[in-house]
């Protein structure tokens, strides 16, 4: 059976809350599964770094192996290097990753939301950090979430038991870890 889903940038099945998110509200440990969840995204973010290193040296090789353009037309020492270039960017981006989340302190336990903050909803568990989407840790769908996304800017600063509106859709915050 299909669902109708909302559109929504981060993840198109955010809002199902018919398909993903019921088993959410039976986990009772949700300081193991943020810490589970952190590490998950250290993981992701260090193999995002390692492929776009190793990515960038296996183009960077390909274009010293290759040696001088033969003839004005050949353009292959170029593509390669454009190559390169690309995947730097791309380890740089994830080097920057993961400096924003050393600065995140997710030890605090406060009662409103902001960053660091796990969010458990009565339709999605969210945690505020950087702009990952959905990871899945101990077979349940969370949502990594930057604090540059329209999200939370909406919801930043409520607290348990606090209700929002996003594109259309009545959310209740469940607890805020």
């Amino acid at each position: 059976m299909l669902f109708r889903r909302q559109r929504y940038k981060l993840a198109p099945a955010f809002f199902d809350r018919n398909l993903y998110f019921y088993q959410t509200l039976s986990i009772m440990n949700y300081s193991e599964l943020k810490k589970q969840l952190l590490q998950a995204c250290y993981e992701l973010i260090h193999s995002q770094a390692d492929a776009a290193k190793t990515a960038m040296n296996e183009h960077q090789q390909a274009a010293n192996d290759y040696g001088a353009p033969k003839d004005r037309y050949d353009s292959f020492r170029a593509q390669n290097m454009l190559k390169r270039d690309m995947f730097a960017q791309q380890y740089q981006r994830a080097l920057n990753n993961i400096e924003v989340m050393g600065k995140i302190d997710f030890e605090k336990s406060g009662s409103t939301i902001g960053p660091g903050s796990l969010v458990v909803t009565d339709s999605a568990i969210l945690l505020v950090g950087i702009g990952l989407g959905k990871v899945r840790v101990m077979e349940t769908d969370c949502f990594v979430i930057s604090s540059q996304v329209p999200l939370f800017k909406h919801i930043s600063g409520l607290k348990k038991g606090d209700e929002y509106s996003f594109n259309g859709l009545k959310t209740k915050i469940v607890d805020v870890i």
